[in-house]
C-alpha cells in the first residue's frame, strides 16, 4: 500500500470515529419513576458539561433527559436537532410520544430555529437566552413555527456582539403572535448572558423562575 493510500485510509478512519462519536454525543439523566417522556436538551457552546445540572432538576420532575452537545448541531441546517431527536427515542428510559425540546443558546438557538419546524416528533420548544442574530427573515420564522415556544432572554444580554438580543426575541414574538403561533416570551431585565445555575452570570432569581415556567411548560407539551 502506497504512503499516499495509508494516509487517506488512516484519516477516513479518523473521521468515521470523530463523526460517530459526535452523532453518539449524549447523557441521559433518566427520571426517578424509571421511565418518562423525552426531553431533548441541546447545550449551548460551552458544552454538555455545563449543562448537568439543569438536566438533572428537569429530570427530577419525571422526564427522561438527554443532554446532547448543541456545538454539534450547528451548521447542520437543522439535521444535528433530527439527529439527535432521533438518539433521545431510543434511550433505555424513554416512553414514546413526541418530545419537548430544551435548549440553551447555541443549542437553544438551533432548537428554535429547526426543530420547531418539526411538529410530528416535536410537542413544544423551551429555550433559555438562545442564538436568535442568525435569524433574518424574521417574518418566514413565524410562518414555519409548528409548535408552541416558550422563550426566556435575558435584559443585559450582550454576549458575542448580540447573538442572543431580548430585542431579537421581542421581534420574534411579535411576528409570531401576528401569524397565530403560540410564541411566549419572558425577559428578565436584570439578567445576563448565562444566567443558569452554573453559568457565568448566574441569576437565582431568574433561573428559579425559569426553570418553573419550563416545569409549567413540559406538563403541557407532555401531559398525552
Amino acid at each position: 500500500m502506497s504512503g499516499f493510500l495509508r494516509a487517506a485510509v488512516f484519516f477516513g478512519i479518523v473521521a468515521l470515529i470523530a463523526g460517530a462519536s459526535i452523532a453518539n454525543a449524549q447523557q441521559e439523566f433518566p427520571p426517578p419513576q424509571g421511565k418518562g417522556r423525552v426531553v431533548v436538551l441541546a447545550s449551548g457552546m460551552s458544552g454538555p458539561e455545563h449543562y448537568k445540572e439543569v438536566a438533572s432538576e428537569i429530570a427530577k420532575l419525571g422526564y427522561d433527559v438527554v443532554l446532547f452537545d448543541g456545538n454539534a448541531e450547528e451548521n447542520t441546517h437543522g439535521q444535528g436537532v433530527k439527529r439527535d431527536i432521533q438518539t433521545a427515542i431510543t434511550m433505555p428510559h424513554a416512553l414514546p410520544g413526541k418530545v419537548a425540546l430544551v435548549g440553551f443558546s447555541l443549542g437553544g438557538g438551533e432548537e428554535l430555529y429547526w426543530g420547531t419546524q418539526s411538529s410530528d416528533q416535536v410537542a413544544g420548544a423551551v429555550v433559555w437566552y438562545p442564538a436568535n442574530a442568525f435569524i433574518r427573515d424574521i417574518p418566514g420564522f413565524a410562518n414555519r413555527l409548528a409548535v408552541p415556544v416558550v422563550v426566556f432572554a435575558g435584559g443585559k444580554d450582550h454576549f458575542r456582539n448580540g447573538c442572543c438580543t431580548a430585542d431579537k426575541d421581542s421581534a420574534l414574538e411579535q411576528a409570531s403572535k401576528a401569524a397565530g403561533k403560540s410564541f411566549e416570551l419572558t425577559v428578565y431585565p436584570d439578567a445576563n448572558h448565562d444566567f443558569v445555575k452554573g453559568g457565568d452570570h448566574y441569576d437565582a432569581k431568574a433561573y428559579e423562575d425559569a426553570l418553573q415556567k419550563t416545569a409549567d411548560a413540559l406538563k403541557v407539551y407532555l401531559s398525552n
